[in-house]
């Protein structure tokens, strides 16, 4: 029964061995130029982009209506809207980047109707990155045709805006967004107004 005890002890110690070199062969197999590894979470760092790099934001939140001059701001009777846009970017070069926008708004007013803006126009920005988290700066200007009842219109928006993101995996990041919309009507009858919108979204953006 001793000797039974002693190999069963020996075997222990050979198959613990084996384990504890095939654990370090595991780690030491891991590429060191991953910047997204399994361990080690406080030292992973964002990737460097490269130009040529793409992505795709999918966003949604909410529009705010500001103040507007030439009415009074306390009587422009348009609500908290809902707000959507899709968006594509394109890396010139590790940090700077070109794109397009394509969005929508919606908002009740105080006779019960509703307000609709659909702007799309060109973007650019500027992304600094730290770690995980990556800050895009943009500035989109283009059309925002607006609806509302029977009268439409089609003017000029100009959108800057901030973004935080969190880079979840290589192909994933979520973020918030913050953006002024500067909507001008220069209607025929002389009677000009500057639209003053916050714009505070969540996004998806998918890296191609």
């Amino acid at each position: 029964m001793h000797r039974t005890w002693s190999i069963f002890l020996i075997l222990f110690l050979i198959f613990s061995g084996l384990s504890l070199y095939a654990q370090q062969g595991a780690y030491q197999e891991e590429d060191p130029d991953d910047p997204y590894p399994e361990t080690g979470f406080e030292e992973i760092m964002t990737a460097d982009y490269s130009p040529g790099d793409k992505n795709f934001t999918v966003s949604a939140g909410v529009a705010i209506p500001l103040f507007f001059s030439g009415i009074d701001n306390n009587s422009h009777g348009i609500s908290v809207g809902g707000f959507g846009s899709l968006a594509f970017n394109y890396f010139i070069t590790q940090r700077f980047f070109v794109g397009g926008e394509l969005s929508g708004m919606f908002a009740g007013t105080r006779g019960g109707n509703m307000l609709y803006i659909v702007p799309f126009g060109l973007r650019m920005g500027y992304q600094f990155t730290y770690r995980r988290f990556e800050i895009p700066v943009s500035l989109m200007i283009g059309a925002a045709p607006q609806q509302y009842l029977e009268k439409g219109y089609f003017g000029l928006i100009v959108k800057p805006g901030v973004s935080v993101f969190w880079r979840y995996n290589p192909d994933w990041s979520f973020g918030i967004n913050g953006a002024w919309w500067l909507v001008p009507q220069w209607p025929k009858n002389g009677n000009n107004t500057f639209g003053n919108f916050l714009e505070l979204t969540l996004s998806a953006r998918y890296h191609l």
